[in-house]
């Protein structure tokens, strides 16, 4: 019998109601009402740089209490786990990318094994992005894929869409409609333009990245 799904949404954007939020906000809108929901904006709940202390005394780590706690609970919770992102520099926001810096701490608490809990999610990404090649998004989407794969994750894949000024996406008829399907299949993909979706992993699943060119833009990032 499966557990009821809870998805648990990170924003990570330095920005309120970007394009990447707007996006995510619509692809959970087609969830079923059963799903459980909950968003957790990490720029209201501020983490402390990473220390790795692998090398250090035992090279374990303190059960962690505050902010950093607090995420480690949700993201232990959660059945699935959404990074919504806009692309900075090719890659994910510096809070999210923060975020899973201390997944590497989390490994290393003693207790539950934060490892066998994630083999149990699915890890997918939402971003925006200002660009007409959606080739630059690739970084991005390889770092959660790559995640996804180390924790061996289910893999839902990545919905990209353009969108530079704010709302910019809810303009985009198309990415919308990839949207509301992004999270329905739960096999993963690239969403946007053609489907392109990368081989199967190991266990079966598929994953890919779904974005569209549509829309050309003179900047890489796209709060």
């Amino acid at each position: 019998m499966h557990s009821p799904r809870s998805f648990l949404f990170v924003l990570g954007s330095s920005r309120r109601d970007g394009n990447s939020e707007a996006l995510a906000r619509h692809a959970a809108a087609a969830l079923p009402v059963s799903v459980t929901q909950r968003w957790i904006r990490l720029r209201d709940v501020p983490l402390p740089p990473f220390e790795d202390v692998r090398h250090t005394g035992t090279g374990l780590y303190e059960e962690p209490d505050g902010n950093v706690g607090m995420l480690r609970q949700a993201t232990r919770e959660a059945t699935d786990l959404v990074i919504v992102s806009p692309l900075y520099w090719y890659s994910l926001s510096a809070d999210a990318k923060l975020y899973l810096d201390h997944w590497s701490g989390w490994l290393r608490v003693p207790g539950p094994r934060f490892t066998e809990e994630m083999r149990e999610k699915t890890l997918w990404g939402v971003t925006a992005y200002a660009s007409a090649d959606v080739a630059l998004a690739d970084p991005l989407v390889g770092t959660l894929r790559n995640t996804a794969d180390f924790f061996r994750m289910g893999w839902g894949g990545v919905l990209l869409a353009n969108g530079t000024r704010p709302g910019q996406v809810l303009e985009d008829g198309a990415a919308l409609d990839r949207a509301a399907r992004f999270f329905d299949a739960g096999t993963g993909g690239i969403a946007g333009g053609d489907v392109a979706p990368c081989p199967a992993r190991a266990g079966g699943e598929r994953g890919g990245v779904a974005g569209s060119g549509e829309q050309p833009a003179s900047a890489t990032t796209a709060p």
